[in-house]
This record gives C-alpha cells, sequence and structure tokens, in this order.
C-alpha cells in the first residue's frame, strides 16, 4: 500500500473513531445540536474555523487564484475582515442571548426573541437553512469526488459516494461533539496544508532556472478599470459579509461552555485565518508559475499552463502530489478531505436540527409522540445528505460558485437579521421577516447580477429591509 493511501486511511480510522467515541455522549437534543454547552475555546475555535472554511478555501479558492491572479486578494482581504466582525460584534452577544432564551438554534432563538406565537419565523427560517444547506453540502461532496479522483484515480462519483458515506456516518452517531472534535483535528489538518504547500511551492520556483514568467494575473483588478474595476473589488470583499449570518458557524458562538471564554476563541479563530486564507491564495498563484516552468505532471502527462488542467480546482491535491514526500502528501491531501467533512458535517446537524427542533418537535405533535426526537433528528440527517448527493451529482457548476451561491444566500438572509436583532432595541418581528425573505430572494434571482455581486446587493437590500419594516411596523410593547 502506498503511503499516499495508508496515510488518507489513518485519518479516516481516526475520524471514524471519533464518532463512535462521541456516540454513547450524545443522550439529548441539546447535545445533539450543541454538545451540551460544554465544549472549551480551543475547540470551538477550530470547530468554527474548520467549519467556516471548506472545500471553497482547499479547493475553490487556489482554482480562483490560479484563474484570476491577485484579483483574489479582495476576496482573501473581505473574508479575513468578515471573520474579524463577527467574531466581535456577533459572538459574545449570541452566545449570551442563548441562555437567556434558552435556544439551541437560530430559528428558535428569534421566534423566543419576538415571541412568534404562530410560528412564522420559526417555519421560514428553517425552509431558508435548508434549502441553502443543501446546495452548500452538495459543493462539499462535489469536492471530495475530485480529490479522490486526483488521488486514488476512482471516479468523480465514487470519491462524492464515498466521502458521503463517511461525513453523514459520523454526524449521524455523534452529533455536535463528533462534528466538534473532529473539526479540531481537521483545523489543525487543513492549516499545515495552507502553510507548508505555498511555502514548499515557493522553494521550487526559486531553484527554477531564470525563466521570463509571464503572469497574466498580476493586476488587482483583473485589468479592469472605473465601475468595472470597482465591482469587482467589491465582488471579493462581499464574501466577509456573509460570516455573520451563517448558521453552522455562530451555532459555534452558542456552544461554547462560556461567554467569557469567546475572547479566548476570538485571539485562536483570528490567528487560524490570517494564514490559512493568504496560504490558500498563495497556492493558486504558485501554481501558476509552476505549471508555467512545466514543473507538474498528472496522470503521465506534463502540466503547462492552468488550460492543461482538466479542472483547476484540482491544483491544490495535484501540487502535494508532485511537491511533497508521499507520506506528506497523504496527509495534507486529508487536509482537502478534512475541509470537505468539517463544513458538511456541520451543515448536516444544523440542518437536522432546526427541522427537528424548530419545525416536527412544535408542530408535528404525533410524531413526535411516536419516535424519539433524537432518533427523527437522525433519520433526517440521512435524507438530507442523500438529497444533497443528489444535487451534487446531477450539478455542473464548480465547487467555488456553488459555495458563493449558498454563502450569499444564508449571509444575507440571516446576518442583517442577527446583527440587528443582537445591536438594536428597535427591531421587529415583522422586520426579521423582511430581511429573511428579501435577503433569500435577492439572492436566487440576483436582479443586479450584470454590476455587483448577489452577494452584497442582496445583503445591503436585507439589511435596509430589516430596518424599514421595523420602523413602519414596530412591535407591540
Amino acid at each position: 500500500m502506498d503511503p499516499v493511501t495508508l496515510g488518507f486511511l489513518l485519518y479516516l480510522a481516526l475520524i471514524l473513531g471519533v464518532g463512535f467515541y462521541t456516540a454513547h455522549l450524545t443522550k439529548s437534543m441539546k447535545d445533539f445540536a450543541l454538545g451540551g454547552q460544554r465544549l472549551g475555546p480551543w475547540v470551538i475555535a477550530f470547530s468554527e474555523r474548520a467549519s467556516g472554511e471548506s472545500a471553497w478555501l482547499i479547493l475553490g479558492l487556489p482554482g480562483a487564484a490560479l484563474l484570476a491572479g491577485l484579483l483574489e486578494l479582495w476576496t482573501v482581504v473581505g473574508c479575513i475582515s468578515g471573520i474579524i466582525f463577527s467574531w466581535f460584534f456577533i459572538a459574545r452577544r449570541l452566545r449570551e442571548a442563548t441562555e437567556e432564551f434558552d435556544a439551541l438554534t437560530i430559528p428558535e432563538l428569534f421566534a423566543k426573541r419576538f415571541q412568534d406565537d404562530r410560528g412564522i419565523l420559526r417555519i421560514l427560517a428553517s425552509l431558508i437553512i435548508t434549502f441553502f444547506f443543501t446546495f452548500y453540502v452538495a459543493a462539499q461532496f462535489s469536492g471530495a469526488g475530485k480529490v479522490l479522483n486526483v488521488t486514488f484515480g476512482i471516479t468523480h462519483m465514487q470519491g462524492m459516494l464515498l466521502g458521503a458515506v463517511i461525513i453523514v456516518f459520523y454526524t449521524l452517531m455523534g452529533g455536535f461533539l463528533a462534528v466538534a472534535w473532529t473539526d479540531l483535528v481537521q483545523g489543525i489538518i487543513m492549516l499545515g496544508t495552507l502553510i507548508v504547500l505555498p511555502l514548499v511551492a515557493l522553494i521550487e520556483i526559486s531553484a527554477l532556472p531564470a525563466v521570463d514568467f509571464q503572469f497574466d494575473g498580476a493586476s488587482l483588478f483583473a485589468g479592469k478599470a472605473g465601475m468595472a474595476a470597482l465591482a469587482a473589488a467589491i465582488g471579493g470583499l462581499s464574501w466577509g459579509l456573509g460570516y455573520m449570518g451563517q448558521p453552522h458557524l455562530v451555532t459555534r458562538y452558542m456552544a461554547i461552555d462560556k461567554a467569557e471564554n469567546i475572547k479566548i476563541s476570538r485571539r485562536i479563530a483570528i490567528s487560524w485565518a490570517v494564514p490559512a486564507f493568504f496560504g490558500s491564495m498563495f497556492i493558486g498563484l504558485t501554481g501558476y508559475f509552476l505549471l508555467q516552468a512545466g514543473s507538474m505532471s498528472f496522470d503521465g502527462q506534463v502540466l503547462t499552463s492552468a488550460a492543461s488542467l482538466s479542472d483547476p480546482e484540482k491544483l491544490m491535491p495535484i501540487m502535494a502530489q508532485n511537491l511533497l514526500h508521499p507520506w506528506i502528501a497523504g496527509i495534507f491531501i486529508s487536509g482537502a478531505i478534512a475541509a470537505m467533512m468539517s463544513t458538511a458535517d456541520s451543515q448536516l446537524l444544523v440542518s437536522t436540527t432546526v427541522l427537528t427542533e424548530d419545525l416536527i418537535a412544535n408542530y408535528f405533535q404525533r410524531l413526535k409522540d411516536r419516535f424519539d426526537i433524537l432518533a427523527i433528528g437522525r433519520g433526517l440527517t440521512i435524507f438530507i445528505g442523500l438529497l444533497a448527493f443528489y444535487l451534487a451529482w446531477q450539478s455542473t457548476d464548480l465547487v467555488f460558485e456553488m459555495v458563493s451561491y449558498a454563502w450569499g444566500g444564508l449571509g444575507a438572509s440571516f446576518g442583517p437579521a442577527l446583527l440587528l436583532t443582537l445591536w438594536w432595541k428597535r427591531i421587529s418581528k415583522v422586520g426579521v421577516i423582511a430581511g429573511m425573505v428579501t435577503g433569500t430572494l435577492f439572492t436566487v434571482f440576483d436582479l443586479f447580477g450584470e454590476w455587483v455581486s448577489a452577494r452584497f446587493s442582496a445583503f445591503i437590500i436585507a439589511f435596509l429591509a430589516v430596518y424599514i419594516f421595523s420602523i413602519l411596523k414596530p412591535d407591540e410593547s
């Protein structure tokens, strides 16, 4: 057995072992959804970062930087800024609100905060989360297919199936505890991948004979000027707006053992994000020069340009196989799988929790009486996993595109509503509903796509909707 395969199998054994171990610790829906709120700052910080940065960071962003060059610097700056903002302005207040209202999910928090007896907030929020998360999980399954195809030569379909089975299994077994503890391991491997691989690539480039490289991506605006350049910059920066509205990330703030530990987690998370994002971009940039120099091969063929790759999002595993010792390559390719698993499991968990806790537990009493609520949650995990797998199978979109769509939709639907709920006393139930509806609709229909990213336009419109409708239709005191 070659070292890459052995390293990957050892990684899988570790992850599945965590799933089995945490299964006996998961005895209630609170354990399944938030780990019983007994996890410390290190686990929470790594879990939040590993869950936030999926196949998109390991595969999508390097592929985008390979094609677009320094234009992706705007994305890197936007994401790091969004992470910092979310940890400073969402995390602690959300943890305190979770305790005040005894909420397990964002829909439940909204419902209790605004005394939503009719259940409109619960139902609407639950359906929006499930809709966008299905696309998001599908992107992770697609990413798993690409990495396993490059690494082991199995088909994209077989790779997706293997990744889906593993992710659904350990989420099913251990719930939040399995997800959080595996995220700690996965976050460490991901960070190692994103720091070491571009450094090795730079050393390799410095050892090449003098070559007159032609770098098409040297412009921060990809050769655009005027309003087109501004729109390109805003499009990249707008990724940062999504962080405060991602249910699988803000759930980490809700799950930490004490609000006072948010400060420690914040430092860890930001220290992880800065090298990880710059490292991801540099994988794409260094990969460009290595391809141009003809220094890499795949499947017996020398690669000489981005065009010679069948898919630019396969750059990272190809670089790892060409530049690193097989043992290290096996570990770092496991890092790519880790990125997908750590996000997909979190999204499966949140989708399952909101459907179980916010819909079935409140509106399907007969089903709740007939079956244990935890068993229902686990059944829904399988159902959503199958739905996401089917979507990944049918989709021809890149991971980057699918994540962009889901990320923008969730950020616009929940970001403004959650931010203003935590910081503005005059916010109303109608305002929250208006924000969630407009955020969803303006992402789905993308009316301003010709001028600016839907991640930006939908967020701004949703923010205005929350504010305006809260003023026009205040809650009765």
